[in-house]
């Protein structure tokens, strides 16, 4: 079996500079694009790319098929005609290293009102049919997803279960009143979906065209307040009001004596099974409709997951039960074939878990980060590693190699320096080198990394609920030189995507995303 060995860069879309406060799908994209191609990278990793919901989290998203609106280019709806110039006439003074969410979501609702108000007046025939086309298309998930934010929005945005009662619980009739009272609200949704998949499906291709494949994320639960649950109450644990009445988190550890209490409501697998796991197939379908690579975030989940009760306030109290193991993806794979999937593996892992990942050949994830707080036997050691995995020299959820560097004790200190046989004073390289030298088939390195930044630079904190998903990079900061920089490294150890000789189970299916 050949092998391929390829690297590629972590980066949200929002995090693209630009003038508009947040990155989007316009040019900027595009350029991050040809920089990928200029340095030889052949992926490109993105978050979950949902709207956005508690928190601003990528991950507590509005809907599991949903795209999110903020990532439309308005300067991309001018081009089109559905903005003027003079509609940014009172654009704001936006920062330029971070993203102002509330400041941002506020300002760029009422343009995008205003380019869906210029649309349906005076879109062409063509323009209208192909509108229309996406919403016949798409409406197993869009006509429940438009209503349920049109809905919401008229509610101040709380969450669906203080609606009232018969819209909450979608009784018929309410149904049919909500849709006729926000008829142009819900044609409003409509058009930022049709707008955001058109303007990302125009992205994808020119990556695909310039050889560069795009990795997205999907979370193994999804948000309470959704569209999802709201829509499918029969599929999640819930009581007669809507609330849960189980959700997911991870037991007591190390790390928390507490635990985790995320709060998502757990799926009734049982009911899911009986089904054909029809919804989970028509996810990761909508899902890889948008990207060519499939992260599954918290993979340990489906093997066996920890059930907390819903009226508990840590996960301190709860219990593993199964989950659905090998049924679920042998139905993915009957339904839409063989699928490149990652599997999301940190953290405390089973045999069993191992197992289920390597039954299908699913590449799991190391982190350098993690590879230094003990001795040779680390797992995550560059040595200790197989191939079949992807390496990272951290994630959006660890804090930047500069910043972890600088906080870890001296004696860790020394063991990394000798480790790489280096001085530390390029340490995000350092790491980078040692990332991309590795046995794995894949690197992934956080943009942060190439700009060697520090910790006002890191895109998450795990439970820290705000001051998240906010870093974006300054206009100019990718250079020709960096570029070089980490060409040159990528072609010291080939990793442009080439085949290779050699076993790997990464190869087999990335074989059929790369240019040979």
């Amino acid at each position: 079996m050949e092998r391929i060995r390829m690297s590629g860069i972590l980066l949200h879309p929002t995090s693209f500079p630009g003038r508009l406060g947040i990155g989007d799908l316009g040019s900027e994209a595009y350029r991050f694009v040809d920089w990928l191609v200029a340095a030889e990278q052949r992926v490109w990793q993105t978050l979950a790319l949902g709207p956005t919901g508690y928190a601003d989290s990528p991950y507590a998203s509005f809907s599991a098929f949903a795209g999110n609106p903020m990532l439309i280019s308005p300067d991309r709806l001018v081009e089109e005609g559905d903005l003027l110039p003079e509609d940014f006439s009172d654009l704001p003074a936006f920062p330029q290293d971070h993203v102002d969410f509330g400041w941002v979501i506020q300002y760029k609702t009422d343009v995008l009102h205003r380019a869906a108000r210029h649309f349906f007046d005076q879109a062409s025939p063509e323009r209208s049919t192909e509108f229309k086309t996406f919403c016949h298309e798409n409406r197993h998930w869009l006509d429940d997803f438009a209503l349920f934010m049109a809905v919401k929005a008229e509610h101040q945005l709380v969450i669906w279960t203080q609606w009232e009662e018969d819209i909450a619980l979608r009784r018929p009739e309410a149904l049919v009143h909500w849709q006729e009272r926000l008829a142009d609200e819900i044609l409003f949704h409509k058009y930022l979906q049709f707008q955001f998949f058109r303007q990302w499906h125009a992205l994808r291709r020119y990556a695909n065209e310039h050889g560069v494949k795009i990795m997205g994320d999907i979370p193994i639960f999804v948000a309470h307040d959704s569209a999802d649950v709201w829509a499918h109450p029969d599929l999640f644990y819930l009581d007669e009001t809507g609330e849960p009445t189980f959700v997911a988190g991870v037991p007591p550890d190390y790390f928390s004596a507490t635990g985790q209490r995320w709060g998502n409501p757990l799926y009734r697998w049982d009911l899911m099974e009986e089904r054909g796991y029809a919804w989970w197939i028509k996810r990761v379908q909508q899902t890889f409709s948008l990207i060519d690579i499939l992260r599954i975030d918290h993979f340990r989940g489906f093997e066996a997951y920890w059930q907390i009760p819903a009226s508990e306030p840590t996960a301190v109290t709860g219990r593993w039960l199964k989950g659905p193991k090998e049924k679920l993806f042998h139905a993915l794979q009957n339904a839409l074939g063989e699928l490149p999937i990652v599997a999301e593996d940190l953290g405390v892992v089973t045999p069993e878990v191992v197992a289920l990942r390597e039954q299908f050949g699913f590449p799991g994830m190391k982190v350098l980060q993690f590879a230094f707080d003990s001795d040779a036997t680390n797992p995550y050691l560059p040595f200790n590693m197989e191939s079949n995995c992807v390496v990272y020299t951290g994630t959006h959820d660890n804090d930047t190699t500069r910043s972890w560097y600088e906080s870890r004790p001296e004696e860790i200190k020394n063991r990394i320096r000798l480790y790489l046989g280096v001085d530390g004073h390029d340490i995000s390289w350092d790491m980078i080198r040692l990332a991309l030298s590795s046995v794995a088939d894949v690197a992934i390195i956080p943009l942060q990394e190439i700009l060697s930044l520090g910790g006002e630079a890191r895109m998450n904190r795990p439970g820290d609920p705000s001051g998240n998903w906010q870093w974006r990079y300054w206009p100019g900061a990718l250079t020709d030189e960096l570029a070089h920089r980490l060409r040159m490294l990528t072609e010291l150890y080939g990793r442009q995507g080439l085949k290779r000789g050699g076993v790997g189970n990464v190869g087999d299916w990335m074989k059929r995303t790369v240019m040979p």
